[in-house]
């Protein structure tokens, strides 16, 4: 039904914006003429042809907004180049006016993009009172099934309300040749999760499911477990139920990635950047233009520091060392020299610590206050780092935290940054502590599975407000 109104709403917003188009175009309210009256037609037909196509009319519940309004306005642009195309075809197009071509365009997009914001928006907020939900049989371990609970719970506006959670875990199924059950071990199993009952026989919750019309079943299985897919989709073979898998992958990977299309396959990204699409392009551009700001904005002072960092023993200005890049290809990372010449031990590099004789007093203030690393914007420059990002290790301490800390390595598919989550969080300086290092990927892994372009622009500013200066900068 709302699929269907939808090809009213938008069709009505076409002409609406074909009226709309003629009335600035000749200064007053005006009926179409008969070639625009035909493309309006045309148009509004190809519209039926081609939302349809991009998935504009599928179930947008709990899902992204942007999205819609970007396929809405592909789909337009299509559309309209199509109708173009076809009236050149037809030598038709000396008869329309270009004008009023450009003014329909606008006046159409714009429409509707607003009428599906407005209903977005107002469905979300009705299933956010409670209105308009479907109901959510979850088909898998308890653990996980209290983990798909919380998803939904956290997001109301999503209108999904958990019924019941079946497992297959538990006394009821257990094979005919196991021992007896043990009573107490019964009691412990639990009867609910998160308040939403947890059924253990079949029969039952099919049952269950009908009487209730349950139309959403999501199976949250491992993929080895076939036979019980199997079960589930024959059982409801010619009810009306959305039966959804989504497999359970938290022993293969360290993040919820999302399903990607490859060559037409669905794939999960086990190993992969979890930031590839065009959402990244934002991030790329700030970084060139803030770096190419930084550089020229403080490059007298840079020039003070370079002067200084000479004055101070004797030396190159530039400390350069090999770091870990995206996907582990190696770059040199530039530094202003903190420290006085010394040489180290093939392999091994110590860190700088709490009043290390190595350091230069003109150094420790640059560390302090973290102006040693002004240097680095050449590398954002040159795009082997991003403003943002986790930050890269020496190369000897990647081979030491590799094989200790999960999730380490994970670190370099995305650009090392000059700042970065764990930094604003109080983990600057020294990893002296395997639990320091541990709580550095764990908020670097946070970050790249939470990022956004908003959450870099979050960053850049909150290291302006405490970030440049640290207790653990030395």
């Amino acid at each position: 039904m709302l699929s269907v109104l939808s090809r009213i709403i938008d069709i009505a917003m076409v002409a609406l914006g074909a009226m709309i188009a003629a009335a600035v175009h000749v200064g007053h309210f005006t009926w179409l003429d008969d070639m625009q009256s035909i493309s309006l037609t045309f148009d509004s037909l190809l519209v039926v042809v081609f939302f349809p196509a991009l998935g504009i009319y599928q179930s947008w519940r709990g899902k992204s907004l942007y999205d819609l309004l970007w396929r809405v306005s592909c789909g337009w642009l299509m559309v309209e180049l199509t109708g173009i195309l076809m009236s050149f075809s037809l030598h038709r197009a000396e008869l329309l006016s270009r004008l009023w071509l450009g003014y329909w365009a606008v006046a159409s997009v714009v429409l509707l993009i607003v009428t599906k914001a407005v209903v977005h928006t107002v469905l979300r907020g009705l299933r956010r009172e409670g209105f308009n939900q479907k109901a959510v049989a979850i088909v898998g371990s308890v653990p996980y099934g209290k983990f798909l609970i919380e998803q939904m719970r956290s997001r109301p506006d999503a209108g999904f309300k958990p019924l019941v959670v079946y497992t297959e875990d538990g006394a009821r199924n257990r094979r005919a040749d196991d021992p007896l059950d043990d009573p107490q071990a019964l009691e412990l199993e639990p009867h609910d999760v998160e308040g939403v009952p947890v059924e253990r026989d079949f029969a039952t919750l099919v049952q269950t499911m009908r009487r209730d019309a349950v139309r959403e079943l999501w199976m949250a299985l491992p993929m080895s477990k076939e036979r019980t897919i199997h079960r589930f989709v024959t059982e409801f073979r010619n009810d009306f139920v959305n039966i959804r898998f989504i497999p359970d992958v938290r022993s293969l990977t360290l993040f919820n990635q999302p399903m990607v299309d490859l060559l037409g396959v669905p794939a999960i990204n086990l190993a992969a950047s979890p930031i590839t699409d065009l959402r990244v392009l934002p991030k790329r551009v700030f970084d060139r233009l803030f770096a190419l700001a930084a550089l020229t904005a403080l490059s007298p002072l840079m020039l003070v520091i370079a002067v200084l960092v000479k004055l101070s023993s004797p030396g190159p200005v530039f400390f350069r060392q090999k770091r870990k890049g995206i996907d582990g290809n190696q770059f040199e990372i530039y530094k202003f020299r903190s420290m006085k010449m010394h040489k180290e031990e093939t392999g091994k590099v110590t860190q700088a610590t709490r009043r290390d004789p190595r350091i230069t007093p003109v150094g420790a203030f640059l560390r302090r206050t973290s102006l040693d690393e002004l240097p680095q914007f050449i590398n954002v420059l040159k795009g082997e780092m991003s403003v943002v990002g986790p930050r890269p290790h020496a190369l000897e301490h990647d081979d030491i935290y590799k094989d200790l800390v999960r999730g380490y390595m994970h670190r370099y598919r995305i650009k090392p940054g000059i700042t970065g989550w764990a930094q604003i969080n109080g983990y600057r300086g020294e990893t002296d502590r395997i639990e320091k290092m541990m709580g550095r990927v764990k908020l670097d892994l946070y970050y790249m599975q939470h990022w956004t372009f908003w959450l870099d622009m979050k960053i850049v500013v909150l290291t302006f407000w405490k970030g440049f200066v640290g207790s653990n900068a030395y």
